[in-house]
């Protein structure tokens, strides 16, 4: 077992909460406004993760009123966007600092859905735990393997504080709100705080301030509503197995005039060797779009367009 504060030994009665439920829970269930508490009347839209999670954040910001269903895993949420069980999911596809969500560039290309928007959430966190405990009395502190990572700084300055991974930022204070530990803390967002009825001992313990989630939101292709206002794509394509292919897929968006803002590359499933290229570019108008579509076709065995939006513009920082 690793030795230090990012030791994963959490014990295993501790792991419940989104973990414990199936898709059958999780599908009848569905949480109200993480900051107000208030029931949610809306678009059903799936997150991965607990109610007062930064996806639960991101939803509550794209669309107003939604009523969130939280799921174990993405795959749970794509699944019940495909049956119809949700009318969309939010997902986070990229953080700042983390770098891309890979698992959820292999489910877009995998569904049929679009991407309808998408937003930026500034990313802040929190040491929580329960009301009436002081910061003195803390030596575990939970949270998803990427918060911890993210909060070294303060970890380490706090060395009585011993870390663990958990499966959820969210999920982290409501465990310790269930068990009522107070020589237990979270890492998570203020939303989670009150969501969950718990106290924040400190806020802003990220090391980094500039960190910052994109967010999609994603829809059935045929549910989808384009923005007449886009302006930006998301795709992905695999070029013929010939030497200069992606070169000459690139050249041809650089003709068009489109600015390749993102391009990242995953293995293909069963096929060793053999990748498909996510890329987003910023367009002029939706139109160009489909000038961007045409030119790759005639360089890609494959390309699918996984959706036209307006580009999220970073919030100034508060606090």
């Amino acid at each position: 077992m690793t030795s230090g504060p990012f030791r994963e030994k959490t014990p295993i009665e501790l792991w419940y909460g989104a973990r414990k439920h199936s898709t059958q829970d999780a599908t009848a269930a569905s949480a109200p406004h993480p900051s107000t508490g208030e029931p949610a009347i809306g678009m059903k839209i799936a997150i991965q993760g607990e109610p007062g999670s930064f996806s639960h954040e991101a939803a509550m910001k794209l669309v107003t009123g939604a009523v969130i269903v939280p799921f174990s895993l993405s795959a749970d949420a794509f699944a019940a966007l495909a049956n119809g069980t949700v009318e969309a999911a939010v997902i986070p596809i990229e953080n700042s600092l983390a770098g891309s969500v890979s698992e959820h560039f292999d489910l877009l290309l995998a569904h049929d859905v679009k991407v309808e928007a998408e937003t930026l959430l500034r990313i802040r966190h929190n040491l929580i735990a329960i009301s009436g405990a002081s910061i003195g009395e803390i030596d575990r502190v939970f949270s998803h393997p990427v918060a911890l990572a993210q909060c070294r700084r303060f970890l380490a300055a706090h060395s009585r504080m011993e870390a663990f991974a958990f499966y959820d930022t969210a999920g982290s204070v409501k465990q310790l709100v269930e068990l009522r530990d107070r020589h237990a803390a979270a890492i998570a967002s203020e939303a989670a705080a009150h969501f969950y009825g718990a106290q924040i001992l400190q806020a802003g313990i990220e090391d980094n301030p500039e960190n910052f989630t994109r967010f999609f939101l994603v829809r059935r292709a045929g549910d989808s509503v384009p923005d007449p206002q886009s302006n930006k794509i998301s795709l992905a394509f695999s070029v013929e197995n010939r030497p200069g292919s992606l070169v000459a897929a690139l050249s041809e968006l650089s003709a068009i005039g489109t600015n390749l803002t993102k391009i990242e590359s995953r293995p293909v499933h069963g096929k060793p060797w053999e990748y498909i290229f996510y890329v987003d570019c910023q367009i002029h108008s939706s139109q160009e779009g489909s000038r961007v579509l045409e030119a790759l076709a005639p360089h890609c065995a494959m390309v699918k367009e996984l959706g036209r939006y307006r580009e999220a513009r970073k919030e100034a920082k508060t606090g």
